[in-house]
């Protein structure tokens, strides 16, 4: 469905925008790729690679909605991919986080509108889900603003959708290339902030591939969530430093033991799929009423009352060698 087609991905120089890119053009022939991002080194060293003649580099911030109104002229699919994710820095810089994550949502959603995209799909995380820090306040805030926008389109063909997955294994920030760092540096520990802390985990490819596959699946309002494994942050480490001890640090500001990626709260409105789960949009829509069938004809069913996707709770779980397969 890319092929001659225009896709703008914003935070696009970023583990994701450039897996996505890769990806497409590997897959696809689209009309024209834009990355839109405010970062004009990053933008140069990824036109070194990513440099086919459908490449296009867009330097702007998401806060500024003209810009974006400029950049989406002509684009058929959006990427909300941009934001300010890591947790400790929004604790201390929430201005910032809030005017990044939320208002620069409310922007793409307005650029997307003004220009006719047909289809946006924000990017979440599994600390959106009954959130305890900021950065989750700010997603769970976003997800919300790009659910009710299929309301605010009216008669308008743009149609908006969320993915929420959890921690992408060897991503910036995450924290497999801490540990590696820290093991290549000397350390005679391995800092753990708490013995029973769980993560579920996906590998950016499997985050690209799902997210492709949902633009063939959305009406518009839902939240795809996949089914992914976790994994003990412990196990994380031994697999990494098996011969090197744990100094336990304790948790970091905002910081979650396990995270929730469809709260129970949420139970009455979630389906479960073959190989995902999908929020309901809270709002009644007009041009669709039904989730448990989605645009391709999967069919999905209510999950029990109470149900939660649970990192502490799941039933699938990342062996040491799994995972070390995964980051090879």
């Amino acid at each position: 469905m890319f092929n001659g087609k225009s896709i703008l991905i914003t935070g696009g120089t970023g583990s994701f925008g450039k897996q996505y890119t890769k990806t497409l053009l590997e897959r696809y022939k689209p009309k024209k790729i834009v990355i839109f991002s405010r970062d004009e080194l990053k933008q140069y060293e990824m036109a070194q690679t990513y440099n086919d003649s459908c490449m296009r580099y867009f330097l702007g911030d998401v806060r500024d909605e003209n810009r974006l109104k400029e950049a989406t002229i002509g684009i058929d699919y959006i990427i909300h991919a941009a934001a300010l994710k890591q947790v400790p820095a929004a604790e201390y810089n929430p201005t910032e986080c809030i005017k990044t994550n939320i208002y620069g949502a409310q922007n793409v959603i307005s650029a997307a509108l003004a220009n006719n995209v047909q289809k946006v799909i924000a990017l979440s995380t599994d600390k959106a889900a009954n959130p305890i820090n900021l950065y989750g306040a700010t997603k769970l805030a976003s997800d919300k603003l790009f659910v009710a926008a299929n309301n605010i389109a009216g008669l308008r063909q743009t149609r908006f959708s969320v993915v929420r997955y959890g921690n992408v294994i060897g991503s910036r920030g995450s924290v497999v290339p801490l540990f590696l760092k820290l093991i290549n540096d000397g350390a005679k520990k391995i800092p753990i902030t708490d013995v029973e802390m769980t993560r579920f985990m996906i590998t950016l490819q499997q985050g690209v591939d799902f997210v492709l596959k949902n633009f063939e699946r959305m009406f518009g309002g839902e939240t795809f969530i996949p089914k992914i494994p976790s994994m003990k942050i412990t196990e994380v480490a031994n697999a990494l430093a098996p011969n090197l001890p744990h100094k336990i640090i304790g948790i970091r500001p905002g910081e979650k033991i396990h995270e929730i990626m469809c709260p129970s709260d949420d139970s009455h409105i979630t389906y479960e799929f073959s190989d995902h789960f999908v929020i309901a949009p809270t709002i009644q829509f007009s041009f669709i009423t039904d989730f448990s069938k989605n645009a391709l004809g999967e069919c999905g069913n209510l999950v029990k009352r109470g149900f939660e996707y649970n990192s502490g709770t799941n039933t699938q779980w990342l062996s040491k060698e799994e995972f070390l397969e995964l980051i090879k």
